[in-house]
């Protein structure tokens, strides 16, 4: 999921153009749907899917690889890549429904398991994904007050000395993160702002970088690769937290691969001809390529400068203290990122509520009436009441949640395994199944379904990890109390 990336385009509302022009063969502005000619190449395509994958999610994988090893690490990421390659061009298959080159459109991953699978499994769909949105918005609720308070110790070290004990309270740096939140909520298509997925990608790439960089300048301090071919040492933990350690540590890595949601709207904005899946098939093998790349180093690197004390959080763990500024940048890097990518992941849930709310109570002034003011300097604003309410309630509901549980691995592990099998594997698999008319029992079709069993327990093992997790620290945890 995705990762915790999260600079997506989401909706194709931004390419929503309807006019008055026949359906078929287009013209050069326009293409066979009647919205604006498309653009797109394999190119952009690439860089919508690297912005959107890079995120907070990177974060985690030296913790991942550390429970893993030297030998399972890597390969499992290896893994991984290969599995969201080849479910990405599944779906990507699955962008027309009937011809892949004249076929009728899918603008979002809802749309394409409603015209394939039916409205059950479309109700299905959009029940996991709107419950992955909402762990999301915890995780990143928890990941932000996380780096404010590595900020405020990152000074206190400095100034202090690295042995000072400088424990910070996150409880008030989640509440400002959730003020901040109620206020962005308010703006109208917040998400559709032209200049958000730069930032975001900036970002992104900014706390990345400098955790990648941080971790090869250790390597290079101390002269030593540490860590072992089979990952955390019996002793450190014991047998059984080694078990659940290394499940969770499964779902920590699913998470960093998470992007599948948004595919079918990044496809849509690719040019035709050729067909956008074998446009987008170009662009997944780039991405996936690059990504892994990126992974790779990020999560060897810092599992080769720490070992087995690889912190579950690389850039708020203080594995480093030097250069202080530098970790107060990536940190303050990750707070603008998460700030903007709650916004961004959360606006399909807010708009389903709201539309089913308007679609229930099509009288209620409540619910539907906008107000409109003049706020000096931005201009006229339209406040509606129902969205105020039921925005500042989520936001609320979020972030008490995230005090209850500020458990950034378990959290991101649990996220990664609710993400993995049903959105990355399952609905792209039966969704190929069904637009190709594979036949049941053939050898292609029990390929598919050994693929989606094994991913499945997969996800299961995850999630077993990640529950685990959260229970073994909350033996040792009061609620509203944690401090760093």
């Amino acid at each position: 999921m995705a990762k915790m990336g999260e600079n997506q385009l989401t909706h194709h509302q931004v390419f929503d153009v309807s006019v008055d022009v026949p359906p078929e063969g287009g013209s050069k502005c326009f293409d066979d749907d009647g919205r604006l000619k498309r653009t797109g190449t394999v190119w952009t395509a690439s860089a919508h899917i690297i912005t959107a994958v890079i995120g907070s999610g990177v974060l985690s994988l030296a913790w991942a690889t550390a429970q893993l090893g030297w030998v399972a690490g890597p390969s499992v990421m290896l893994l991984f890549s290969f599995v969201t390659y080849y479910t990405s061009t599944l779906l990507a298959a699955c962008y027309r429904t009937g011809d892949p080159l004249t076929g009728k459109r899918n603008y979002t991953y809802t749309d394409a398991v409603r015209s394939n699978l039916g409205g059950f499994k479309e109700k299905i769909c959009g029940f996991v994904q709107y419950l992955n949105l909402f762990g999301v918005a915890i995780g990143y609720t928890i990941a932000s007050s996380i780096s404010m308070v590595a900020i405020k110790r990152s000074n206190c070290f400095y100034k202090n000395g690295d042995t000072a004990p400088c424990h910070v309270n996150s409880n008030p740096y989640m509440i400002a993160f959730g003020i901040a939140e109620i206020i962005f909520s308010q703006i109208p298509n917040f998400d559709q702002l032209w200049w958000l997925s730069i930032v975001a990608a900036i970002m992104s790439f900014t706390y990345s970088s400098i955790g990648l960089g941080l971790g090869i300048a250790k390597v290079v301090e101390t002269g030593t690769i540490r860590g072992s071919m089979t990952g955390i040492s019996i002793g450190n933990v014991t047998e059984t937290q080694k078990i659940w350690r290394s499940f969770q540590a499964l779902g920590d890595i699913a998470f960093a691969y998470s992007y599948s949601l948004i595919l079918i709207e990044i496809q849509d904005t690719v040019k035709s001809p050729p067909s956008e899946a074998k446009t987008m098939k170009k662009a997944t093998i780039v991405s996936v390529a690059t990504t892994t790349l990126f992974y790779m180093l990020c999560g060897c690197m810092g599992y080769a400068a720490f070992g087995d004390s690889s912190p579950g959080n690389l850039l708020t763990g203080f594995g480093f203290f030097n250069p202080y500024w530098l970790i107060d940048i990536a940190n303050a890097a990750i707070v603008i990122h998460l700030v903007g990518a709650y916004q961004v992941f959360v606006q399909p849930l807010y708009a389903f509520v709201e539309k089913t709310a308007a679609e229930k109570y099509p009288h209620s002034h409540f619910i539907t009436k906008d107000i409109k003011f003049r706020i000096p300097c931005f201009g006229l604003f339209n406040l509606n009441l129902f969205r105020l309410v039921w925005r500042t309630c989520f936001v609320i509901l979020t972030t008490v949640i995230s005090m209850i549980l500020p458990f950034f691995n378990d959290v991101v592990g649990l996220l990664g395994a609710l993400g993995f099998w049903p959105l990355t594997v399952y609905f792209p698999v039966e969704m190929y199944i069904a637009t190709k008319r594979i036949p049941k029992w053939s050898t292609r079709w029990i390929c598919l379904q050994i693929l989606s069993g094994a991913c499945l327990i997969v996800t299961i093992a995850a999630a077993a990890g990640s529950i685990a997790g959260v229970i073994s620290d909350l033996k040792i945890y009061k609620p509203f109390k944690t401090s760093y």
